[in-house]
């Protein structure tokens, strides 16, 4: 009997010398978690037996657990890097069609030949759906989640449409005394420009002209600027008409400040004050249906201006400190935008802690792809391993419940980062060297009782 009960101290010892080696053997691999080996003693009895005089039938493994405690953080270079502080993991599939997840702890992320997000066996990460301009998550389930993938281009060209401008015009500068000419500088006080682009996406300069109007003629042209428009060099005139080059240029609107330098509401041919600004004015497009020569006339590629273009006397968004005035202060252009676009090519990726993943491109263009999918279990320990730092669901785990990074018990994200294995090599070191004095302890149990038995042999 002693003989059984020394060759189970040699299985444990064993077992507890293999699962420190494969702690020591993981120590730099991202993402992994320590094991530790727990034991029981063997006490096997009978109701006719005393337990007084029962001495034990050795000692058994009874799990190999693994600890999930979290691992440091190392930081890199790489935005596709991914670490998760906190609970939870990440979900991967090894085929586009599949829902065979599998879920990890390893980040270390990285863009396939068709710009699918995977891992270094090619598994797919997993996402959830959001609305591309706003980044709000449409659903966190993970029956609706898919393969994150980031497009190298922004999509088709958007032909502009509105353009936003405000500025401060210097009350101090003298009226031109020549008529306007664009090739002239000495005609003008301001100028400004901005690309615009046709239905093409190909791009086009159109140019706001500033000319203040001579206060000393009339005493109704005080505080007035004559605003004049050309898109690649061609005039618009009053109410966005193509000029087609003629003489004299007629100006695409006049804009009225009162004597406190802001927006005058009252006079003519002041614009009407809407929201503490001008009215937007509209140049022609090509296609009104009145069949005026417009924006589209001069266009040679094939492109078109399917609509007008709006130019709005404010920045985009209406902030309030940046409607147009006229203060004893240099020319400063306060805002300039538009939102055509040309087809841009990705320039980079950004992934908050909250798993959102943006996408900025060359055309200045900003897209929300997806949400990093996260998920927990009720029982981490009870995950069964299957190799390549990753587990899959069991029947002691529970089922995998997903939710937004951030949320509830779930961790966070951090991109540009990976969790290194959570292995305290200090610690297995120790534990080698007390599995090995075991191992030699229960050794040495077997040499006694082959010794003892020799003995007994012997006697005649």
């Amino acid at each position: 009997m002693s003989f059984n009960i020394a060759l189970t101290g040699l299985a444990a010892a064993q077992k507890d010398l293999d699962v420190t080696a494969n702690n020591i053997a993981n120590v730099n691999t991202t993402g992994f978690k320590e094991s530790r080996a727990e034991f029981a003693d063997v006490y096997a009895s009978s109701v006719f037996s005393s337990g007084k005089t029962k001495n034990g039938d050795g000692v058994q493994a009874t799990m190999v657990a693994q600890q999930f405690h979290q691992g440091s953080l190392q930081f890199t270079n790489n935005s596709l890097d991914l670490a998760i502080t906190g609970e939870g993991y990440f979900a991967m599939t090894d085929d586009l069609s599949s829902q065979d997840l599998t879920y990890t702890r390893a980040g270390a992320f990285k863009l396939n030949q068709d710009n699918f997000i995977v891992d270094a066996k090619g598994n797919f990460l997993q996402g959830f759906p959001v609305d591309e301009a706003t980044g709000n998550t449409t659903s966190v389930s993970l029956s609706t989640s898919s393969a994150l993938q980031i497009p190298d281009s922004s999509g088709s060209p958007r032909a502009t449409t509105s353009v936003y401008s405000s500025f401060n015009l210097d009350s101090r500068v003298e009226s031109p005394t020549l008529p306007f000419n664009p090739d002239e500088s000495a005609t003008y006080n301001s100028s400004t420009s901005t690309t615009v682009y046709d239905s093409l996406g190909e791009p086009h300069v159109l140019q706001l002209f500033f000319v203040k109007r001579d206060d000393t003629a009339t005493a109704t042209d005080a505080n007035k600027w004559d605003v004049y428009t050309t898109l690649d060099g061609d005039s618009f005139g009053e109410n966005g008409v193509l000029q087609d080059g003629t003489t004299p240029y007629v100006p695409l609107t006049t804009l009225g400040f009162d004597s406190s330098g802001v927006p005058s509401t009252t006079g003519d041919p002041v614009v009407n004050n809407v929201a503490n600004t001008f009215n937007p004015i509209s140049i022609i497009g090509g296609d009104a249906a009145s069949g005026t020569a417009g924006l589209s006339d001069l266009l040679t590629n094939g492109a078109s201006f399917p609509a007008d273009i709006e130019v709005n006397w404010r920045d985009e968004t209406g902030t309030a400190n940046k409607v147009p005035t006229q203060y004893a202060s240099n020319f400063e252009v306060k805002a300039l935008e538009q939102d055509g676009a040309t087809v841009g090519r990705l320039a980079g990726i950004d992934i908050g802690t909250d798993g959102k993943i943006v996408a900025s491109y060359s055309n200045g263009d900003t897209s929300f792809l997806g949400q990093v999918a996260m998920v927990r279990f009720s029982n981490s320990q009870g995950l069964q391993q299957v190799g390549d730092t990753a587990w899959k669901k069991s029947l002691t785990s529970g089922e995998p419940i997903a939710g937004e990074p951030g949320s509830g018990t779930l961790g966070s994200i951090n991109s540009s980062a990976l969790e290194q294995s959570n292995t305290n090599l200090t610690t297995e070191l120790v534990d080698l060297i007390t599995a090995q004095r075991n191992y030699q302890a229960n050794s040495r149990a077997l040499e006694v009782n082959s010794t003892i038995q020799q003995s007994i042999l012997q006697i005649r």
